[in-house]
């Protein structure tokens, strides 16, 4: 477990909070804002030492001995940030999507090539089959980005199974969470369980997720270490095809009506911003998008320098 002062744990609940964030708007994923800003790894690898060696830790030990095999306080201190964001800025990123949504849009398009670089960048030899999970990685997740939202239970056996489905994209880069959830038909269930604070929905939903990024992170764990590049590849295919879903400027093709009574769009397709001013008479803020889009490519090449000065300086 890393010795980290008081400021270093504030800044992991920072990263804790732009990782719930995040997850909290369909298309953006957790795992990507873990990744580029440099705790990726290490949540991994404390995730994965939760199984059945820390309870021989535990009994034979003690807390103590377990809670540092955990890494604990990296985790409370992320878990923590995540929390706080979900429950905090829930509203707010809700408005803004109601209110700006292109240049909300705009910004995480921009974090998501900022990104797509920064792993890009990390492989360290380029083969066939790396070439080859990229392009399945990308045609993956456009796929994910044009499928229908399906109709499904809200059993709770169905709520655990979308936590366990849905938090995945904790340790995922490209695959958001909450698109997931859109998929599965309980994005906006979940928003307003955790709003109207529905603690049996939000417990259920919670259990699954932990249960299901314990297990994942094993399986990503295993393919860092054994086929690291191949891995990375899959990855930055993953973020390049979730590009589509955070297009800024978008046609609807289907709407549909939800509990509050309120219409939302059930399918979109990406269209070019000259495009979007002739269907709905609007502007389509070009320079601000596109400047949204530059401030978070500019956010990633921030992280990525600063992570590279913290490796030079431990060297």
């Amino acid at each position: 477990m890393k010795q980290r002062s008081v400021g270093g744990y504030v800044l992991l609940i920072l990263r804790g909070m732009g990782m719930g964030g995040a997850d909290v708007i369909p298309g953006v994923s957790g795992g990507t804002i873990a990744f580029i800003t440099g705790i990726y790894e290490e949540l991994i690898q404390s995730i994965k030492s939760i199984n059945a060696k820390l309870f021989q830790t535990l009994f034979k030990q003690g807390i103590a001995a377990a809670w540092k095999q955990i890494n604990g306080n990296f985790l409370i201190a992320v878990a923590g940030g995540v929390l706080i964001s979900i429950f905090s800025l829930a509203r707010v990123i809700s408005w803004l999507l109601s209110n700006h949504p292109m240049l909300v849009w705009a910004f995480f398009f921009g974090l998501i090539v900022g990104s797509a670089i920064y792993i890009g960048r990390k492989i360290k030899k380029w083969t066939a089959l790396s070439g080859s999970l990229l392009l399945a990685g990308s045609i993956l997740a456009y796929y994910i980005t044009i499928a229908t939202p399906a109709t499904t239970p809200e059993q709770m056996w169905f709520i655990f199974l979308s936590g366990a489905i849905a938090f995945c994209a904790l340790v995922l880069p490209g695959i958001s969470g909450a698109f997931i959830l859109v998929l599965l038909g309980k994005y906006e269930f979940m928003l307003h369980a955790v709003r109207d604070f529905k603690a049996d929905l939000i417990a259920v939903f919670a259990l699954g997720g932990v249960l299901g990024v314990i297990l994942f992170s094993n399986v990503i764990a295993w393919l860092f270490k054994h086929h690291p590049n191949a891995t990375l590849a899959l990855l930055s295919g993953f973020m390049i095809g979730s590009l589509n879903k955070l297009w800024p400027w978008k046609e609807v093709l289907e709407w549909r009506t939800v509990s509050q009574g309120h219409a939302v769009p059930l399918l979109e397709k990406s269209i070019s911003p000259w495009r979007f001013a002739e269907i709905y008479g609007q502007d389509p803020l070009l320079v601000p998008a596109i400047l949204c889009m530059l401030a978070g490519i500019s956010l990633v090449l921030f992280f990525m320098l600063f992570t590279k000065k913290k490796g030079e300086e431990r060297l």
